[in-house]
This record gives structure tokens, C-alpha cells and sequence, in this order.
């Protein structure tokens, strides 16, 4: 029994040294902690300088031609083929004959209607010698200069009431007007450029039958052209007619000078916009060509242009005080596509001018002292 006594004792002894032991090595193992140094972030700034900032309309449209024209027959023929073949991409000056209509049908119809009333003038000439002398000398003079291959000169003006009647009544002043209809129609199987421009658009052939009423083709003048472009509904106390517009292409190798021509009076609902025309000259272009317009609108006074990748939750951005960051609320006035610019940041703030990930009110920073310019 004292025996048990003895072990039971002797193995409490042993699992309490092991106890100890154990609990003396963990404690002696434990790691020193470190101090995690904080890191602080360099950040870019800019000192903030308000001034006057010229405001620039962006807008983008389609070149269309100021002067087009669609070309119909108004009389029947046969197209013959002339000097320049009435083909798209053909152009012409002004007064130059774009398409020639057969009329020797008709022309030889317009001779026997002169003819005619040639006849009926020598035919009354008798009588007017002997009942109204005073006239007989104009109307003498107007058959020496009468050409049938011409057009009819105005008839003579009545002395008397009595020679107007004794006129009229021989037909003579029907068959003038009817000679003068049928020359007015005459000059339509010719039809001529009514200005400098190129052909866009070819419907016929030569030998073809041109009918009445048919489309012939399009005509659109050389260097005469007109850019639509919608322009915000905010801007339109603004633009003025005769305002200045600088064009560029899209690549933006080649510049225009062009000017408002007229603002429309109408506001799209839908958009809130309001179409502006601007017409533009000028070499190496074409109609449909797709062009940028920059309208000067307006300055803002006390402003400041920045990058719009600088505006948190649209109206704030990171300033620099003390060494640590504060955010600042300003009032964004207008945006371009990459830049944004505000008022209500004082002068002489220093605010962040790059993008800082990760940043937030109260973080400690230090300044790029090479920093100096914002970049947009």
C-alpha cells in the first residue's frame, strides 16, 4: 500500500516538472513584436491659379453642300452627247451646258410660229398707212429687224387706243405671246450649270429618251458647303450669327475656318439641343465628310481648367494641408471630354494634380517638389 503511495506521488512530481519544463520553452520561444513602420505616399501637386478660361463648343457633323440641285426634264427628247460627258465625278463652271436635249422637232415648230406672225404683221401693214400713219413707221422698222432665227423683239407700243384695238384684233399680240411661251420652253432642252459645281449623280445616257418630268441627275456646288451640328440648348443666348468656327477633319491633319450662318429657332425636345449651320470654303473638301467644330461661346471668370480624372464624386478633389490630405468641394462649370472646369477653389490652394489611388481625407503625404504643371 505504500507503495502505490510512493508511485502515485512520484508520477504527480514527474508530470508537474514535464508541466514546467514544457511552459519554461514556450515562454522563452515567444518572438519579439515589430513596429510596422507607416509609409507615407509622395503625391504631385499644383498650386491653383484662377483666371479667365475661354469656353469652346465641340460639336461634330456632316459636311452638305450650301447649293444642290436635282436635275428633271421638262421637256421630251432625245440626250445627245456633249462636250463633257454628263457623268458623277464630272465638273463644270458656270453657264456651261450639263446636258442638250434634240429640238430640231420643236424648233422647226417655233420657226413657223415666227413666220406666222411675221405674215399677219406684213398683212395689216396696208391698212395701218392709210388709218394710222403715225404708227406705220414703228411697226416698218420692227419687220426689218424681224429674225426668224431669233427671239422676238417687244412689239411697239400703241399710239392710239384705235391702233391697239385694230392691233389685237388681227391676232398679232396672241401670236406674240404664244412665239414667247413656246421660246421660254425652247430654252429648257438646254440646261446649263447654274454655278460652279460637279455632278454627284448620273441617271441618263446619250441616246437615251429623256421624258417629261423624269430625273436626270444631282448637281451640288465645288467649295461651297454648310456643317449641321446640334449645340447644347444652354448656349443658345450665346451663339451669334458671324461668329468664327475652327473645322478640323477627324484625324485632325487638316483645318477650316468656318462661320455661323444661321441658328435654328427650334429646340429638339428630345436632346435639348438646338441645330446650328456653319458654312466653310475652302480646298480638299466633300460633301458627307464628317468634320469637328469648336464654337468660341463664352469665358469663365475665376476659374480653373483641370483634368476631369481628378474630380471625386464629381464636384471634389484632394488638397494638401499640413501634410496630409482634405478634400475640397468646387462647383464644375463645364466639361470637355477630358478636362472639367471649376470655380470656387481659392488661389494660392495646393491640390492634387494626378490621380492618387487609394486616397482618403486625413492621409498622410509628402509633395513632389518637382511637381509644377497640371497634366491633362
Amino acid at each position: 500500500m505504500t507503495r502505490k503511495i510512493i508511485g502515485f506521488v512520484l508520477g504527480l512530481a514527474l508530470l508537474a516538472g514535464a508541466g514546467f519544463v514544457a511552459k519554461t520553452l514556450i515562454d522563452n520561444n515567444t518572438r519579439p513584436v515589430r513596429e510596422v513602420p507607416k509609409t507615407i505616399k509622395t503625391v504631385f501637386t499644383q498650386v491653383a491659379l484662377n483666371g479667365d478660361i475661354p469656353i469652346e463648343v465641340k460639336a461634330n457633323g456632316n459636311l452638305v453642300a450650301s447649293r444642290k440641285i436635282e436635275l428633271y426634264a421638262e421637256v421630251q427628247g432625245i440626250f445627245r452627247e456633249g462636250t463633257k460627258a454628263f457623268k458623277s465625278g464630272q465638273a463644270y463652271n458656270s453657264g456651261q451646258i450639263l446636258m442638250d436635249i434634240n429640238s430640231q422637232e420643236f424648233y422647226t415648230s417655233l420657226l413657223a410660229q415666227r413666220s406666222t406672225l411675221y405674215d399677219l404683221i406684213t398683212g395689216m401693214m396696208p391698212d395701218l398707212k392709210f388709218d394710222y400713219p403715225e404708227a406705220f413707221t414703228h411697226w416698218e422698222k420692227y419687220l426689218r429687224e424681224f429674225d426668224l432665227n431669233k427671239d422676238l423683239k417687244k412689239l411697239p407700243e400703241p399710239v392710239s387706243e384705235k391702233e391697239k384695238y385694230f392691233v389685237n384684233g388681227k391676232q398679232v399680240v396672241t401670236t406674240y405671246y404664244n412665239i414667247k411661251n413656246l421660246e421660254e420652253r425652247y430654252k429648257k432642252y438646254t440646261i446649263s450649270a447654274p454655278f460652279n459645281g460637279i455632278v454627284t449623280e448620273s441617271l441618263v445616257n446619250p441616246g437615251t429618251l429623256i421624258r417629261s418630268g423624269q430625273k436626270l441627275g444631282e448637281f451640288v456646288s465645288l467649295n461651297d458647303f454648310e456643317l449641321e451640328v446640334s449645340v447644347n440648348q444652354e448656349y443658345i443666348d450665346i451663339l451669334r450669327v458671324g461668329e468664327p468656327v475652327a473645322l478640323s477633319d477627324l484625324a485632325g491633319n487638316r483645318s477650316w475656318q468656318g462661320i455661323v450662318k444661321r441658328v435654328n429657332g427650334r429646340l429638339d425636345q428630345s436632346t435639348q439641343t438646338v441645330l446650328v449651320y456653319i458654312g466653310v470654303k475652302g480646298k480638299d473638301l466633300i460633301e458627307g465628310m464628317y468634320l469637328e467644330a469648336n464654337i468660341a461661346a463664352r469665358s469663365e471668370n475665376n476659374a480653373l481648367e483641370l483634368p476631369r480624372s481628378l474630380l471625386t464624386n464629381e464636384n471634389q478633389l484632394f488638397a494638401v494641408e499640413d501634410g496630409k490630405l482634405v478634400i475640397k468641394t468646387v462647383n464644375p462649370v463645364y466639361y470637355t471630354e477630358k478636362t472639367v472646369v471649376v470655380k470656387g477653389l481659392p488661389d494660392g490652394t495646393e491640390f492634387v494634380n494626378r490621380p492618387l489611388p487609394g486616397a482618403y481625407n486625413g492621409m498622410l503625404v509628402k509633395t513632389a517638389p518637382t511637381a509644377k504643371s497640371i497634366e491633362q
